[in-house]
């Protein structure tokens, strides 16, 4: 704690930077590109693993049965670079663990993964023709306008306390909620009750017009 209590001055200057980051895109002096096709994001303001990858499965299952379905990653950890389609045969080194569990979990999607967002949906428009696109952790990638803003925020590790990097976990500040269309709090318990989601809901604070969930992780037997 006293560590985190003396990075305090950096994440002073690492949320002005992120601030005027998005001011910038905000006043439209940074472009933003938003497609005639559905995009949905699946993102979060935190370092920390809040669930996009089996919310991302999750949203694949409830679309796949009458929407032609692509999701679009960066592809962290892969040793290769620009636009790839991922295949079954793939290997993690060339697109990454969680792209090719998509792909081998749901092998009749599109599965791609590139750096630039803005370049990768528009080859997947152009190659493909889905009815909806996926966008994986993109929520600081402000390049491409999403449709659908979703926002994940760990139960146990809300954003509402924590602090901006490094003397915390949070990509950029607490204000970026705004640009949520749907929060979701994940890794709930089963036992979740009422009265927790109705604290949990005055505590985040969400503005009036979003929509609030609350989700929970059931692992299947190996």
């Amino acid at each position: 704690m006293k560590a985190r209590l003396l990075l305090f001055p950096f994440a002073i200057l690492y949320g002005l930077v992120t601030g005027v980051r998005n001011l910038f895109f905000d006043k439209g002096i940074l472009k933003s590109v938003k497609f005639n096709v559905p995009v949905i994001n699946i993102g979060n303001i935190s370092t920390g693993g809040t669930g996009k990858t089996p919310h991302i499965e999750y949203l694949i299952n409830l679309l796949k049965s009458n929407h032609k379905v692509a999701t679009l990653s960066r592809g962290y950890g892969r040793k290769t670079k620009g636009f790839l389609e991922v295949q079954v045969t793939s290997s993690v080194d060339e697109c990454g663990d969680e792209p090719l569990q998509f792909k081998s979990k749901f092998p009749d999607i599109i599965v791609a993964v590139c750096e630039n967002r803005v370049f990768g949906v528009n080859k997947i428009l152009d190659v493909y023709q889905p009815d909806v696109i996926l966008l994986d952790d993109a929520f600081q990638h402000r390049y491409v306008t999403p449709t659908l803003n979703i926002l994940l925020t760990e139960f146990d590790f809300p954003y509402f306390n924590d602090f901006i990097l490094p003397a915390g976990n949070l990509r950029e500040g607490r204000y970026a909620k705004h640009r949520a269309d749907i929060i979701i709090v994940t890794k709930c318990s089963q036992n979740l009750t009422g009265e927790d989601k109705l604290r949990f809901e005055e505590r985040i604070n969400a503005d009036k017009q979003k929509q609030l969930f609350f989700s929970t992780i059931k692992y299947l037997p190996l």
